[in-house]
């Protein structure tokens, strides 16, 4: 069995972060294994949320795990809070191999989320340039990048900013949530050894909901470490959250929980079962 690490925070309620990476990893057929950044009560769509940050407990993980020899086929990383965690998290790329997949999760329709400083792109984009892949969305490779973001974005400017973020030290990097249609979502992507761009798109669905950045990403992972190659894999977490957002669109309650990433797993099993016969 393939055996992961992610390092990301974890909302005891609230559907983001290791609290899908986990599950969906898991059902996946891979060993997820994970260093939390942080502890929340909720995630941030919810008020007066409580926080405990366990940055001071991540060392003494990674030097166990060295102790031990333990090895990871792949290091996934998703929300990290501060410079210090960056850090530490080079720290795990040099220590432990494995295929390295970067979410830089940091900013989203032309602003940075709460909490992270103007500095903080350029440092996120230090630790991006060590990635085999990365999966930023529009904003954050605009940031990363210090370019003027676009709300229109066309695709010769996607594809100037996947060369660009090639260009930090990534060896392939996928602009996520990329709509150049009308009707049509998807992503967009760059493989700098074959200087080759990939795309896939699906019906635009009317609706968003927190954490479905994670939810794709995780579903990447998975699908990777199940053997199928990167634009497949990278269609299948497509698909898969778009049904997520199909189904609890047909089904709403309260938004702020995120989707029902649970009642499609199903199907996400055995869709792998199909791709990999």
């Amino acid at each position: 069995m393939k055996r992961i690490v992610t390092v990301q925070d974890i909302s005891c309620l609230g559907k983001c972060s290791l609290t899908v990476a986990l599950p969906i990893i898991s059902a996946m057929g891979t060993e997820c294994c994970v260093i939390p950044t942080a502890v929340l009560s909720t995630h941030t769509m919810f008020s007066r949320f409580t926080f405990r940050d366990l940055t001071e407990d991540i060392p003494a993980i990674m030097d166990h795990w060295e102790e031990e020899k333990f090895r990871f086929d792949a290091i996934y990383t998703g929300y990290l809070g501060s410079q210090q965690q960056l850090d530490m998290v080079a720290d795990l790329f040099s220590r432990f191999s494995g295929l390295r997949v970067v979410d830089p999760v940091m900013a989203d329709h032309g602003k940075l989320y709460a909490g992270f400083s103007p500095e903080f792109p350029k440092a996120m984009a230090k630790l991006c340039g060590k990635a085999d892949i990365l999966l930023p969305n529009l904003t954050e490779a605009c940031f990363m990048l210090d370019v003027p973001y676009r709300e229109t974005c066309d695709r010769p400017f996607a594809e100037t900013l996947l060369r660009g973020l090639t260009g930090l030290g990534a060896k392939i990097a996928v602009l996520t949530g990329m709509s150049f249609e009308e009707g049509k979502v998807g992503f967009l992507g760059y493989d700098s050894e074959k200087n080759q761009f990939f795309e896939y798109y699906n019906q635009k669905i009317d609706a968003a909901y927190h954490g479905t950045g994670d939810i794709f990403a995780s579903t990447a992972v998975g699908a990777l470490m199940a053997g199928l190659e990167l634009q497949k894999a990278l269609s299948v977490a497509a698909d898969y959250t778009a049904e997520c957002i199909r189904i609890t669109k047909e089904d709403p309650v309260d938004l702020r929980y995120g989707v029902y990433f649970e009642r499609a797993l199903p199907g996400l099993v055995k869709r792998l079962e199909e791709e990999r016969a």
